[in-house]
């Protein structure tokens, strides 16, 4: 018979079940007795109710996908991040499943909903409940990006330990003692993470850093916010300024050059990614790169363990990347790197 005439109810009928089983035994349900499973693969395989590749999952209980749940679509991050993930994908056969959350209320009842129809999930940090996290990870592999591990998942994150090795080299290589941290650490462990590393740079260093953080989100538009809260509600300018990413990096550059103020005469700034856009401008940005595309395939070959595997945390290094927005000589022969010592598995 051809594909294009076998269907849910099709297959009900033929199997003598209800399309309602159909559905779940096509979802990998446990909740299907043996004997109607058994019968109701039986016409799958026969008539061919799906394409070959996804026959095949279902008679060893795959779905041939795997789930990537991020907050939005926006920016260069999340393009490289979706891009290295879907090409790990490709490589094993797998099919993507993109959701992106947008930080809506109803996000964790569409994962829950999603895990029903992947065999692993990654899910980026801070877009879902630790209790849902951990719901899903007792029935599907689940590994959680830019987080810590939990009981029964595991993590792949960068080390953000950096940007105090950054803090330093302002404060001691250069000699800035005003300095102002741009980004909003709740709800984000990457952004909490860089200030508390920003922080104890000042320990360190024995500087006094900022009551707070300048809290803006993470976007280039969010960086022309910044640059409004620093050099025109500020009561004192700040002498260089750490920021959570370089989208608001740039736009925080772009706020104080239309305020008449020179980069980094009158005031130094730094990122974090190191996107492509950092080492075009001039000056060129001081920033830490990250490896985006490593961090998103690694997650999708963690996928492939079995449910049982605990591979706790998995930390990739990162490196500081002068350039001339800091102070330091914009040349042609390339940015200076430093490299972190997160040291790969922790």
């Amino acid at each position: 018979m051809s594909n294009s005439r076998v269907n849910v109810r099709w297959v009900a009928e033929q199997a003598g079940v209800s399309p309602a089983t159909v559905s779940r035994v096509s979802r990998g349900s446990a909740q299907v007795s043996p004997e109607l499973r058994e019968r109701v693969l039986r016409v799958i395989e026969e008539h061919g109710y799906r394409p070959n590749h996804f026959g095949r999952a279902l008679a060893e209980r795959r779905h041939g996908a795997l789930g990537l749940v991020f907050p939005g679509l926006s920016g260069p991050y999340f393009s490289e991040l979706i891009q290295g993930f879907e090409s790990e994908a490709l490589a094993t056969g797998d099919q993507v499943l993109l959701l992106s959350s947008h930080y809506s209320a109803d996000t964790d009842d569409k994962v829950l909903d999603l895990a029903a129809r992947v065999d692993g999930m990654a899910i980026h940090a801070g877009t879902v409940s630790d209790a849902v996290v951990e719901q899903v990870s007792q029935q599907i592999r689940v590994v959680v990006m830019a987080d810590k591990a939990g009981p029964a998942h595991a993590s792949v994150s960068t080390d953000n330990s950096t940007v105090g090795t950054l803090t330093r080299h302002l404060l001691v290589d250069h000699g800035y003692r005003r300095l102002a941290f741009v980004g909003t650490p709740e709800g984000s462990p990457d952004v909490t993470a860089r200030w508390e590393a920003f922080l104890a740079a000042h320990r360190e260093a024995g500087a006094v850093p900022p009551a707070g953080p300048t809290l803006v989100a993470l976007a280039q538009a969010d960086g022309a916010i910044a640059a409004q809260k620093l050099f025109d509600e500020s009561d004192a300018r700040p002498d260089a300024v750490v920021c959570a990413n370089d989208e608001t990096a740039l736009g925080l550059i772009l706020g104080a050059l239309g305020r008449g103020l020179r980069v980094p005469g009158d005031v130094a700034v730094t990122g974090f990614d190191d996107m492509p856009m950092a080492a075009l401008v001039r000056p060129g940005l001081t920033t830490v790169r990250q490896p985006v595309r490593e961090l998103a395939t690694t997650t999708a070959q963690l996928l492939h363990a079995p449910l049982t595997q605990q591979d706790g945390d998995t930390v990739l290094d990162t490196d500081v990347v002068l350039r001339g927005s800091c102070g330091c000589q914009d040349s042609s022969g390339g940015p200076t790197t430093h490299r972190s010592s997160a040291g790969g598995d922790s």
